[in-house]
């Protein structure tokens, strides 16, 4: 569902910590967007984070 298709990041886990130290779960999403690519010269659409968006953009 929420993963990349170049790199394979995904939603990880982590613990919102307020000043008296309760301790609740709590969800780091990446930031995903549907991106259409050239590969082998056919336009595909994939879902991409913007980091290998961005290091696409620098390489090509």
């Amino acid at each position: 569902m929420a993963v990349c298709q170049n790199c394979g990041k995904k939603t990880t886990f982590g613990r919102n910590v307020p000043w008296s130290k309760k301790s609740t779960n709590r969800k780091f999403k990446p930031n995903l967007q549907k991106v259409t690519v050239f590969e082998n010269g056919r336009a595909v659409r994939k879902t991409l984070c913007t980091r290998c968006i961005r290091t696409m953009v620098k390489t090509g």
